[in-house]
C-alpha cells in the first residue's frame, strides 16, 4: 500500500467523476495588472501617476478558514467593502473608492454588501465606482485623477488625542 505524500485534499469531482478545475482569479489577476500599470504612470510622471502612492486595496476577498474569518472580522473587516481605494482628494470629493469586477463575461455579480457599500460612501463625500475590467478601471481613475484638487474651507480641527508620530 502506497504512501499518500500529498497533504492536500483531493480536488472535487464533477458529475462524470473528472476533477474539478482549479478557479481563476480574473479579478485578483486584473487588479495586480492595473496596479502595475499605475505604477508605470507614476514612473513615467503622468497625471495619474500620483494616485500609485496613494492607492491601496483593502483586503476583504478570498477564502479563508474559519476561524482566521472570525478573527479579521473581530478586527474590522466589513463585508462589501471596495476592493481599491485612492486617498486623494479630487473634484469635490474626499477620495475613491473603486470596486473592480473582472472584464465581461468574467465579471461577478456586484454584491447587495457591495452596492451598500458605495452607497454609504458616496453618501459621505467620497466618489464611489464600479469598474467592468481593467480598461474602465483605467478610465475612472483617469477621469479622476484629471478633476481638480478638492480645495478645503476653513481651518483644520486640532485633534489632541493619540500620540505625535
Amino acid at each position: 500500500m502506497a504512501l499518500n505524500t500529498n497533504p492536500r485534499k483531493p480536488r472535487a469531482r464533477t458529475a462524470s467523476g473528472k476533477p474539478r478545475k482549479k478557479p481563476v482569479d480574473w479579478e485578483g489577476q486584473e487588479q495586480t495588472r492595473l496596479m502595475l500599470w499605475l505604477r508605470g504612470e507614476f514612473n513615467r510622471g503622468t497625471a495619474v501617476g500620483p494616485a500609485h502612492e496613494h492607492t491601496y486595496a483593502v483586503p476583504n476577498g478570498g477564502s479563508r478558514h474559519g476561524l482566521e474569518a472570525a478573527k479579521m472580522k473581530a478586527q474590522g473587516v466589513r463585508s462589501g467593502v471596495s476592493d481599491l481605494v485612492i486617498a486623494i482628494p479630487r473634484g469635490g470629493y474626499h477620495g475613491l473608492y473603486l470596486e473592480l469586477k473582472a472584464t465581461p463575461p468574467r465579471d461577478a455579480d456586484l454584491a447587495e454588501s457591495q452596492r451598500v457599500w458605495l452607497e454609504r460612501m458616496e453618501a459621505a463625500g467620497y466618489c464611489a465606482k464600479l469598474a467592468l475590467g481593467i480598461e474602465q478601471a483605467k478610465q475612472v481613475i483617469g477621469e479622476y485623477m484629471a478633476a481638480p484638487m478638492t480645495a478645503t474651507l476653513g481651518e483644520k480641527e486640532i485633534i489632541v488625542a493619540g500620540t505625535d508620530w
